[in-house]
């Protein structure tokens, strides 16, 4: 690809999907001063045709039929048993709706949805070599992004749309804006020398480092079928309406909701190990003959400790008693989440 071929000239080394060979975020403080970092590890669904809206809404768990031009969602994409198969981000352009989720799990998702398009007219595009994905954030990103988005989305979970391209607001990481930047590759090419003159480039894994600090769950290829959305928040941070009509797994996912308090949640945790592996399994001290929990998502904060989103046992998650791996593995230390858990019957 274009960009790729660009981004290895730069000095990146990709490796499926994942953008390496930039500076270590933990280097510097480019997450709180500014930073830019191709987001390849992210495949990109151009759903077009005068059905792409509802023919979403009868797959996904959130409300496509009534997006509009400025909204930004998220949504699961389940088995008819509940399970996430893929996490959606998702908004409107002027070709259609735009799908994002892992990169690895793109093609075997786009081709399970096509099997369910039938009669609908819509049509599902891998659009990866149209467009880029830029994530950027820190205290200078905004003002960086004006050279191209004279007016900036204000709010998370919104974005503004010209001629350079889908700017998206997407929630904050310790207090910083985020914003991604879809773009051409030959406008993301002209725009680099600015961009890395003003802001660090970075590695691909410190955007994903923010998406943990922001509490989001990305579902990768080792944790597909492994949670039922309230399992990872998805609730919480607007993935699931609750109001909308039937996709697959929704009366598991209603269930779930409504039929007394949910027992398994997400949490944030930071773990003394320099490479956490999503899918690890999580002891508890009291028990080694059986998981209590699963590492959702993982990165490095530092060159010996990572930061982790753990899908567990509400009753499990108590400090000093969870272990990475065994029930005598590293202890995770559990931080704060950036939301409030509730765990309520609604």
């Amino acid at each position: 690809m274009i960009w790729e071929e660009f981004l290895s000239g730069q000095g990146a080394v990709i490796e499926n999907g994942d953008t390496r060979g930039f500076a270590p975020h933990w280097q510097s403080s480019a997450l709180q001063t500014g930073f830019v970092a191709p987001l390849t590890d992210l495949g990109l669904i151009l759903v077009t045709g005068e059905d792409a809206g509802s023919f979403l809404h009868n797959q996904l768990s959130n409300d496509v039929e009534h997006l509009n031009a400025t909204d930004v969602r998220r949504a699961a994409y389940c088995t008819p048993k509940g399970r996430m198969l893929a996490s959606f981000l998702y908004w409107k352009n002027e070709q259609g709706i735009v799908l994002q989720l892992s990169r690895p799990l793109q093609a075997a998702v786009q081709k399970r949805l096509q099997m369910f398009v039938l009669r609908a007219k819509a049509k599902l595009l891998d659009s990866n070599s149209e467009q880029v994905v830029l994530g950027l954030g820190g205290a200078a990103a905004a003002g960086v992004l004006q050279n191209w988005f004279p007016q900036l989305p204000t709010t998370a979970n919104t974005q503004v749309t010209n001629a350079s391209g889908s700017l998206l607001r997407l929630p904050d990481a310790e207090q910083h804006a985020r914003f991604q930047w879809i773009t051409s590759p030959e406008l993301a090419q002209q725009a680099w020398p600015a961009l890395s003159s003003q802001l660090q480039v970075v590695n691909t894994a410190a955007w994903r480092l923010t998406d943990i600090q922001a509490g989001i769950a990305i579902i990768l290829p080792a944790t597909q079928e492994q949670f039922v959305p309230q399992m990872v928040n998805f609730e919480l941070i607007g993935g699931v309406n609750f109001k909308k009509g039937c996709y697959p797994g929704q009366e598991i996912v209603a269930r779930s909701q409504y039929l007394g308090k949910l027992k398994r949640r997400m949490g944030l945790a930071r773990i003394a190990a320099g490479q956490v592996l999503p899918g690890t399994e999580i002891f508890h001290s009291d028990d080694a003959s059986q998981p209590c929990g699963m590492v959702v998502n993982a990165e490095e904060e530092q060159t010996d400790s990572s930061l982790a989103l753990i899908e567990m046992k509400l009753s499990d998650q108590q400090e000093g008693k969870l272990h990475l791996g065994s029930a005598t593995g590293t202890e995770l230390a559990l931080l704060p989440l950036p939301y409030e858990i509730l765990d309520i019957t609604q």
